[in-house]
């Protein structure tokens, strides 16, 4: 290969480098796109199921109205713990002792360590409510008669109450903060890939405005105050 032929072969070598580097840019940001839109996806794709099943029962909640059902149990205080209840506010807020706590567990299998008990005069009252149902505990200052009521209205309701993060406690609260989080990523990955392929696919942007249209026209013109 001739001087001048080798200097021509350097020069559009060296012309076509930023190309080069530009496409390797471009495929490696794709290839993040992609692995960042698939892991968001499959951590997402349980709770969304989740959540639009939940928000169908919930948009149509008199078709999956549970009947409550309703159990109780009772027993008496051991001597020594109600003679603790006379030490105990006779109004008011606060925790129960750890030894009362202890025997509430064991003979119900409730947990009261994380509640407020509301004290009178005659009645020590927790309240336990709980995804799908509700609960109560009930001790009676004079005699140590303990009451614990609880209900239950079904799965539907237990399910919708996941949906909207009612009594579930803080661990749930994490869950759908995580879950919002890999949602976000989910959406906003799709978005730069549809803009990516939109050359290719024409109708993208038209769907995508579709979807944007259709709700705000709903709110505008069909939601009255």
């Amino acid at each position: 290969m001739s001087g001048t032929a080798l200097a021509t072969r350097q020069s559009l070598d060296a012309a076509a480098e930023p190309r080069r580097r530009a496409r390797a840019r471009r495929a490696f940001w794709l290839k993040q796109l992609h692995t960042w839109h698939w892991v968001s996806s499959g951590l997402c794709l349980v709770g969304m199921l989740l959540f639009t099943v939940t928000g169908f029962t919930l948009n149509h909640a008199g078709l999956f109205e549970g009947r409550p059902q309703v159990s109780t149990r009772e027993a008496v205080l051991p001597r020594d713990l109600a003679g603790t209840l006379a030490a105990l506010p006779a109004n008011g807020q606060g925790r129960l002792p750890d030894g009362l706590r202890d025997w509430l567990a064991a003979t119900f299998g409730i947990a009261t360590g994380g509640r407020e008990a509301e004290f009178s005069k005659t009645e020590i009252l927790v309240s336990l409510p709980r995804p799908g149902g509700d609960a109560f505990v009930s001790i009676g200052r004079p005699d140590g008669a303990v009451l614990y009521e609880r209900t239950g209205r079904g799965w539907v309701s237990y399910l919708n109450d996941l949906h909207k993060g009612r009594n579930a406690g803080p661990a749930w609260g994490l869950f759908i903060d995580v879950f919002a989080g890999a949602c976000l990523v989910f959406c906003l990955t799709g978005l730069v890939l549809l803009q990516i392929h939109a050359g290719r696919r024409p109708a993208t942007w038209p769907v995508v405005g579709l979807g944007l249209l259709a709700p705000l026209l709903i709110a505008l013109l069909l939601i009255h105050a």
